[in-house]
Formats: C-alpha cells, structure tokens, sequence
C-alpha cells in the first residue's frame, strides 16, 4: 500500500488496477464510496495492515466481477495510526469530506468508542474491525462490527476452562479500550461459573517488561494466566513468564492469533492457547466442516500476494462484504445501507455465520471460536 505523509490517504479503484491518492475519484457518479479507517502503523498495525491488504484483495475481486448493480465500489482508506484522536479526525474526515456512504473500521475498541458520538450522529454506518463488545452493547443505530465481541471470547474460553477443571484464574489485561472490556468480562463472567479471580493485573500496551506482574502472580494460587491485550505486548508477557518459569498454563485474548506473535515471542509462544475463529487453522479442519473450502479458498488467494493469514484478517473481509450485500438492495442511500446491514442474514463469513437484529449489532455466536494453540511454531486446534 502506498502512503503519502501524514494523513497516508489511500483512494483505492481496484478495477482500474490502480491507486489514486487523495480524493481522485471521490466525486465519480459511477461507484459507490466507501471509507476505511485502519490502524496501519502504531501497537494495532498487527491488526489493521492485514485489514487493509485483504479489503484491497476483496475490493479487486468485486470491482473484476463487475461491481454492485453496474458500479465499481470505491474505497478511501486513512491511517488511525492506532490512536483514537487520530481516528476520530481521519472518521470526521471520510464523512464530511469525502461523502463516503458507508465506514469499515476503526481497528481497536478505544478508537471505535471515541468515534461513535459522531457516527450516530452523522448518521453513517459503520462496520468496526474491533473486538470489544462497548462498540455494540447497548446497540448504537448506525454501528456494527465483524470480530467476535471480547464477552463471546470470555465464553468460549471460560467453557474450556470449566471442561479442564481451571477454577481459580490470575489474569493481565491491557490498560486500554479493548483492555477494559475484555477485564469486564473475565470478571462478570467468572462468578456465576465458580472460577476465581486470584489475581487482577494491569499493563499498558507501549509497556516493554511485565516481569513485576506476573511475580505477583507467581506468588497467587492459580492454574491458569488470561492475558488480554493485542499488539506486541502479549509476547513481551509470553516472554516474561518463560523468564520468570511461571509454571502455569498461558492463554491469550481472541486477538492474539496472528503469526506475528508467534514471530515476536519465539520459542516462548509454544503451548499459549486462545480462542479463534476457525481461519488461522483453516488447514486443520476436518474435511466435513462445510465451511473449510471457502476458508482455505480466500487463505490460499490470500497468502500467495501477502504471506500468512491471522486471526484479524477477515475482519475487514466479512466487513466488506457485508457492505456489499447492503449496497446491493439500497444503492446509495446511507439509511437504506444501515438497514441493509441490521438486516443481514445466513452471510457466511470468514469470522462465522452471521445473523444480525435490532437487538444484535455484531450477529455471532461463541460457537463462531475455536480454542487454538501453539504447537512446534504453528497453530493448531486444542481438543
């Protein structure tokens, strides 16, 4: 991807086989606009390059087959550079300046909250690629998203936890957005299911050494560890408790699953697990999962232009794709859109099926995860 100073403003026309920077096109009666606001630098790049390359990829293929009802889709994509304000100014932007119908992003859940106010009030949907369940609960009008919310992950993993007898959990949240929610929900959740909380650790994302939290840890009872955070940080943490020979069982947040963690924690990340949507072991599904051609399909055209898939890559993929669907019945009419998309039904997507209402804004269920691991620097499925 092509970025140009500060704002890195990207108008892709996927059909014309290249990029215009700035507006270009922005104005054009023949395609439908449409924003991005990804994290393409900063601790969230791990989730918002790989957003951006597969909207690109996605885009490519639509604008090929044709468009939506004879018009090219146009993307204009800004960088958050993982930081709200930013996100709020670069979101402000897409709206008032660009006249965009339609939002995917932002990234992280700090930076999708931050921009909700204006959202609503502008009266634009947005599709988030973020994973923290305040974006969508209470229900906000005009704001969706596509990854599975933090309190689904909390489900998936707290029913791991009560089928291996984990009752009595330290666990190390991130000081931030998706930090918080996912605290929330280790929490919440934790009492009704007789799990208990022994320890209750906080780290910021820029942090470079946790050592002092986890001996605190260390010196608790407990047979397991939750980190929840996203960014380099989990595999400083990784690292860290290795370091320390902490002793206990790893796991990680829904948004750890990337091969960038593995990259970044080395030999340590061997044995961490987390709950996953079904695309990074998309290789290792039985043959009777009716869902593993079209996953292997898009990881395949995927990793053969930008190398190895994460969890975080079908976000904007599903995100697009639902924008799709809705342009298809409402043509360009804002409102129309926002229904289009409340209205989604039986879309098969990379993150699962989804189903979403007035009342669910995100349209999944923790049966959309899947408890993985890492075993000999790969992932792989934990029975």
């Amino acid at each position: 991807m092509k970025r140009k100073g500060k704002m890195k403003v990207v108008a892709l026309v996927a059909a014309a086989g290249f990029l215009l920077l700035g507006q270009g096109m922005a104005h054009a009666a023949d395609t439908f606009k449409i924003g991005a606001a990804f994290a393409l630098t900063g601790p969230a790049a791990v989730i918002g390059d790989p957003s951006a390359k597969i909207a690109e990829m996605l885009l490519e293929e639509i604008n090929a087959a044709g468009g939506v009802n004879g018009k090219k889709i146009e993307m204009i994509t800004y960088d958050t550079e993982s930081d709200p304000t930013k996100a709020v100014t670069v979101i402000k932007r897409l709206i008032d300046k660009d006249q965009v119908l339609a939002i995917i992003g932002p990234t992280t859940t700090g930076s999708a909250m931050a921009s909700l106010k204006f959202v609503q009030d502008s009266e634009v949907p947005m599709v988030a690629c973020v994973g923290g369940a305040p974006v969508v609960v209470p229900v906000k009008k005009w704001v969706f998203k596509t990854p599975q919310s933090d309190t689904l992950a909390v489900e998936r993993l707290y029913d791991y936890f009560v089928e291996k007898g984990i009752k009595r959990v330290a666990i190390l949240t991130s000081a931030g957005g998706f930090g918080d929610s996912g605290r929330r929900g280790l929490t919440e959740q934790a009492g009704p299911l007789a799990i208990q909380i022994v320890a209750d650790e906080r780290y910021g994302d820029r942090d470079t050494d946790m050592s002092a939290q986890l001996t605190t840890i260390k010196g608790k009872d407990a047979q397991a560890v939750v980190v929840w955070g996203i960014g380099p940080a989990p595999a400083i943490i990784t690292k860290n408790a290795r370091q320390l020979d902490l002793g206990i069982p790893i796991f990680m947040s829904h948004g750890v699953a990337d091969p960038k963690f593995i990259e970044l924690a080395e030999e340590a990340a061997e044995g961490v697990m987390m709950p996953a949507s079904r695309f990074i072991v998309a290789d290792k599904l039985d043959d009777s999962d009716s869902r593993k051609a079209f996953l292997m399909d898009v990881k395949k055209r995927y990793e053969e232009k930008y190398g190895p898939v994460s969890t975080h890559t079908g976000y904007a993929y599903d995100a697009l794709r639902i924008i799709e669907r809705a342009l298809t019945v409402a043509g360009a009419d804002r409102a129309k859109i926002r229904d289009a998309i409340e209205n989604t039904k039986g879309y098969v997507g990379i993150n699962g099926t989804f189903n979403m209402s007035p009342e669910d804004h995100n349209g999944l269920t923790k049966d959309s995860l899947v408890m993985v691991g890492v075993k000999d620097g790969g992932w792989v499925i934990v029975p």
